[in-house]
């Protein structure tokens, strides 16, 4: 059994809590170091496993992120955790394989304007960079996981329509390479449940039994249900944040990711074993709550409690 398949095994779907990564990105504030291990500790006791802990960008302009050796250390020294950062250029990668980071997530988007946009570079640019990432890892005696994420997939907000052949083509260059696991993300909030249905049912046809999974954003109040589509094709993971933190600056007066606590309740009514209790993530929310007064919390479990004698599947 490969790396990858241990951390995301088949036949589970594994909830990533994204909010110390993309829910930080647009913050007007951020916790200091000592709030991010709380933060990552309640959840972990709540039974979070999957966490994106930041970006390897620079300090200057992404303070936010300063501190993401320390955070991959407090993630590194829970049993069972699996912590995923983002590295977006040549600088970045170099310093997530000296971290010692499980997971190392890189960015293309299936639409050229936005790639161009977003990273400077052209599709065939970041292509390379993903290569020569999954080259230095296999050279590496540190071999993390690497995962994609593919934005835009669904549609974008600079060029419109997106083709479907089109994202299924860069997923496809992307295993070739050596990545483990790609995420289809609506980074923009375009999709309904069926196109969502659709793509993934296509991209699993790629994977072929590769790691798959998607990330979704709430723009248009969709998000959960283009989660239960994803999770009704067979996705092994699904990106979220906890109180819908996060956002982007191409979509600037939108909703962010989905809502953390909203999914494991989704899951748990579709019968599928999380092993997350949500009571116990509702002190997350505290916790965010009181560190970034200024962000507004989203969420309908916060908001309304959970039904009378719901239990988490364990």
């Amino acid at each position: 059994m490969s790396q990858s398949e241990h951390i995301y095994p088949a036949g589970r779907v594994s909830l990533r809590e994204v909010g110390l990564r993309d829910g930080l990105q647009m913050t007007k504030s951020f916790p200091s170091t000592t709030a991010k291990r709380k933060w990552i500790e309640l959840e972990y006791a709540a039974g979070v496993r999957h966490f994106e802990v930041g970006s390897f960008l620079p300090v200057d302009k992404y303070p936010m992120f300063a501190d993401v050796h320390e955070v991959i250390n407090i993630i590194a020294g829970l049993s069972g955790a699996h912590g995923a950062a983002l590295a977006l250029n040549k600088r970045g990668t170099i310093d997530a394989l000296q971290s010692g980071v499980a997971e190392i997530g890189c960015v293309i988007s299936a639409s050229e304007d936005h790639n161009l946009a977003n990273t400077r570079r052209s599709q065939n640019e970041t292509l390379a960079e993903i290569d020569n990432l999954c080259r230095l890892r296999d050279l590496s005696a540190h071999k993390p996981v690497i995962s994609v994420g593919i934005a835009m997939a669904f549609g974008c907000s600079l060029s419109g329509a997106v083709d479907p052949k089109n994202v299924l083509m860069l997923m496809a260059r992307c295993y070739e390479m050596g990545v483990d696991m790609v995420s289809l993300a609506d980074t923009v909030g375009y999709a309904g449940p069926s196109q969502v249905a659709a793509l993934v049912k296509d991209a699993r046809k790629v994977a072929m039994g590769k790691g798959l999974g998607v990330h979704l954003h709430d723009t248009r109040g969709m998000g959960i249900a283009n989660a239960s589509a994803a999770l009704d094709e067979g996705v092994q993971l699904i990106d979220a944040a906890m109180g819908g933190l996060g956002g982007c600056p191409f979509a600037p007066a939108a909703t962010g990711n989905i809502v953390f606590d909203d999914l494991v309740f989704l899951c748990e009514t579709k019968g599928l074993k999380t092993g997350i209790e949500i009571g116990e993530l509702m002190k997350v929310r505290d916790l965010i709550q009181a560190e970034m007064p200024a962000e507004t919390l989203y969420g309908g479990v916060a908001k309304a409690g959970l039904p009378l004698g719901f239990e988490t599947r364990m």
